[in-house]
């Protein structure tokens, strides 16, 4: 029992902390931290916008902190809102955040790609089932409490 704890959260450990390293290392490219990479990827797959709340909750994001980033993106010229109403109004990206959205696509693909090289299609769909559905028992463990 131990060992399976110790390799599943170490590794899940240095996963979390390898894809942290890509977000800031490949973000410098764009000039663009880290933090964006989510709500931009998030957004350039809901072409209609999303509301802060919705989006917040897509990238699993405080809503202050995605009020920031948000804020940030904005400044940029990357995002915008759909109307002059700024509550609860989608957020949408703009052409030059589309375009910044593809490259961020880009490279999480290419990191996607290398994380499971050596996998077959079939090893890769397992994976990720298997994956979904201990992160729900864990939820599901936790709202036991």
């Amino acid at each position: 029992m131990t060992d399976r704890f110790d390799i599943f959260t170490m590794t899940i450990t240095q996963i979390y902390r390898s894809l942290q390293r890509i977000k800031n290392r490949e973000m410098t490219e764009v000039n663009l931290k880290g933090v964006h990479v989510m709500c931009l990827h998030t957004l350039n797959h809901n072409p209609g916008g999303m509301t802060l709340t919705a989006l917040s909750q897509a990238c699993e994001e405080d809503k202050a902190a995605m009020s920031r980033t948000i804020a940030e993106l904005t400044r940029r010229g990357l995002v915008t809102t759909s109307s002059k109403a700024r509550y609860r109004a989608p957020i949408v990206l703009t052409d030059a955040g589309r375009e910044t959205a593809a490259k961020v696509d880009e490279m999480i693909n290419e990191a996607v790609d290398a994380g499971g090289n050596g996998l077959t299609d079939d090893e890769r769909a397992e994976f990720y089932r298997m994956l979904t559905l201990i992160s729900n028992n864990l939820i599901k463990y936790l709202k036991e409490d």
